[in-house]
Formats: C-alpha cells, structure tokens, sequence
C-alpha cells in the first residue's frame, strides 16, 4: 500500500514513517522543515520505497502530488508547541485548518482514508478529569493566543466528522503529552529535564511543580495511531491515546534525577520569569473506549521511556 504522512520528518511523523516501511508500505512524507527535521530521516536516504517531498500542506500543488496514488493518509503535520503557537498564533490557524481542509478535500476525491492526529489541548482547562471523548470543552479568551491552538485542532476534528458523514473513511486521535527520541528538547519538558539531568544543571520547574500530565513515550503513542487507523471500529470515531498514569511536573523531575542518577538540584521559576503563561493543572484522559474498540492500553512504564530518551540524548 502506498500511504502519505504528512509532517513525516516530525517527531511522531518520522517513527510513523519508519513503523510503515518496516511492515512493507511505499511512503511518501511531506513536510516543509518548518519544525520537522531532516536528521529524523537521514537513515531513510537511500530506502527504495520512501520519497520526501518539501512543501506546505497549504499548497494544493503539493498536497495533491504528494497524495497521488496513495490508499491511506496519516495527517500529522501541524503548528505545534505553545512556544511557536504564541509567537505565531497566525500561522497555527492557518496551517492546522486550511492545511487540514486541503488534505481531507483530496481524501474525498481520491477515496483515501485518513488518521488525523489531533491533540488533547482540545480539552483547554477543563477540570473534569479524566478526560473523555465527549466531554466539553473549556477555553480562555480569544484575546489569549495559546488557545488558538486548541481552537484550530477543535476546528480539524469538526471538519473530520463532517467529512465523515459524507463517507470520508477517517478516525482521530488526541496524543497525550509523547515523547521520545527525536523529540526537540528545546519545546518540551521531558527531553528538556533529560538533558539538563545529562549535564547535572538544575531543572527548571515552573510554579511549585503540582501541575500534572500523562507521558506517553513513543511505542504507545505509534501503536495507539496505527490501531485507530486500521481498525474498523475506529471509523468515524475521536480516541484519547495516552497513558493513564497522572504524573506531576516535579515527580517527571524526581524521576528523571533518579533514572539518570544526576547530581542536578530541582530550581523552581515562576512562571512570571518565563512568560505570562495560563498553565492547565491536569491532562488524564480516559482510554476506555480506545481500550474497548481498538484494545489500546499504554505499556511502557515511565521509567522506561525516560530511560530510552535519555539514551538518545546522550552524546
């Protein structure tokens, strides 16, 4: 089969190319290297069934040429990370709704079936953890960027159950805090305390650290995307892929000491010495219905993945 990733030179993008090939797909990666990295697919240089092409999914030139003859579309290209949403709210709606729009037009003509990945900032603030599919959505004022993002992903989500009731074979996901290797450590937490632990400089904790998510390392967030996309009962459906173990920011940073056994000290910056900044307290979704239609359950312990991460890391 030959299948399209978008943003495939991506941190989650590029281990989807690689899982893909590995199982004997043809793919095609589009990607503009605005935040993925050539680096992720340097080892892909000279495979025979995998072809990079550079370009926007805002071009409909490229979208359609990378697109061509495809029978299946992972859609993971996006604006991500609150550092370059807030520095450029513009290019996050844009890019997350009328890239998205290109993609599922050009789905629906071809009769493609499509995984959209979306995030679990669609929930905003909302404080009815865990979180589920169906729960409603709670936001901050349009004044605040950072929610321009939730806003845009919410946006993709419509479109992709519209497209569904059309007939559009398609099925979503919301990633839940991932990490791993090729992840970049300068936007997010885990690979940020990672190589700070790697060089025993303090780690850098914003507030008191009470806030909490649920890390998912890689293997989990793969195998949760290629079951929705390939699972019947994942048709027309939104799943949480994520694990279910709450963990706060100051345990990740206790953790993080101990796999790597640094010597680093944990420094508390309030948020006000970072940027003016609305954190969220929680994020833990609720995985029953991925458990119950796709028998997705997260199975690296943290410990393990931080541990796998940190090796990447290291010089």
């Amino acid at each position: 089969m030959r299948i399209l990733v978008t943003g495939g030179a991506g941190y989650i993008g590029s281990h989807l190319v690689d899982k893909l090939l590995e199982a004997g797909h043809e793919v095609v990666a589009l990607d503009n290297l605005s935040s993925g990295r050539p680096e992720n697919l340097v080892h892909l240089e000279d495979a025979p069934r995998f072809r990079l092409i550079e370009g926007s999914i805002t071009d409909p030139k490229r979208v359609a040429e990378a697109m061509r003859g495809c029978a299946m579309v992972y859609h993971m290209a996006a604006v991500v990370g609150v550092r370059r949403v807030v520095e450029d709210p513009l290019a996050c709606i844009t890019t997350n709704v009328i890239g998205t729009h290109l993609v599922f037009e050009e789905a629906r003509r071809l009769g493609c079936k499509v995984l959209l990945a979306s995030s679990s900032e669609v929930y905003g603030k909302s404080t009815a953890v865990p979180f589920r599919e169906e729960d409603d959505r709670i936001l901050g004022p349009v004044t605040v960027s950072r929610w321009s993002y939730s806003a845009a992903k919410a946006v993709d989500e419509h479109l992709a159950l519209a497209y569904a009731a059309q007939g559009l074979l398609i099925a979503v996901v919301r990633y839940f805090n991932s990490y791993g290797p090729r992840m970049d450590p300068e936007s997010y937490v885990v690979p940020r305390f990672l190589r700070q632990a790697l060089d025993n400089q303090p780690i850098t904790v914003h507030g008191d650290g009470s806030q909490s998510r649920s890390f998912t390392y890689i293997e989990d967030t793969l195998r949760g995307t290629l079951l929705a996309a390939t699972t019947p009962e994942g048709e027309g459906k939104i799943f949480n892929i994520g694990s279910d173990r709450e963990t706060t920011i100051l345990e990740l940073a206790q953790t993080v000491i101990r796999v790597t056994r640094s010597a680093s000290p944990i420094s508390f910056v309030p948020y006000s010495h970072h940027r003016p900044f609305e954190d969220v307290p929680r994020r833990v979704p609720d995985v029953s219905r991925a458990r119950r239609l796709l028998g997705f359950e997260a199975r690296v312990p943290l410990e393990e993945g931080l541990l796998k991460t940190a090796r990447w890391l290291e010089p």
